[in-house]
């Protein structure tokens, strides 16, 4: 009596296997690095907001409010964070004086305060997105020997 083989034919099933392990390997893979992508954007951005910020704060014209140098402090940071994708609003931005605003000696201190939601959730799964929290923070000093922007 003859013996048949009983053998599969496995011609082929390696790539077949390759594929989906990679599909497997690689999509987890790729949603981690679009969210470090977009943490790492928004970080660059926070910090270059708070620092361009702090440099508009102080560098007011003589003659305008304080008021006017927050207003381009925040323009500053907007700009800043637009060029990173990023929309800022100005609940986001802080800015403190110490002892008091556009005074010699002083010191202005911006913090930026802002989350990234982590990408591809859709908001049917219900709940707050999981997000990323980014601070960031930037002290410039007015200097010693300027004049006060309330002297005239």
């Amino acid at each position: 009596m003859m013996r048949r083989s009983h053998r599969r034919d496995e011609e082929g099933n390696a790539v077949v296997e390759f594929s989906w392990l990679a599909l497997l390997l690689l999509v987890p893979l790729v949603y981690v690095m679009l969210g470090v992508f977009d943490v790492q954007r928004t970080s660059y951005g926070a910090t270059a907001a708070t620092r361009a910020a702090g440099r508009a704060f102080i560098i007011v014209p003589a003659g305008r409010s304080e008021e006017d140098a927050r207003a381009r402090a925040f323009e500053a940071a907007r700009l800043a964070m637009k060029d990173q994708g990023v929309n800022l609003t100005a609940e986001q931005l802080k800015i403190t004086c110490t002892p008091a605003c556009l005074e010699p000696g002083s010191t202005v201190t911006v913090e930026l305060n802002t989350e990234v939601p982590l990408p591809l959730i859709p908001d049917a799964l219900g709940g707050e997105r999981p997000a990323i929290h980014i601070t960031a923070s930037h002290t410039e000093p007015y200097g010693n020997y300027r004049e006060s922007k309330g002297d005239k």
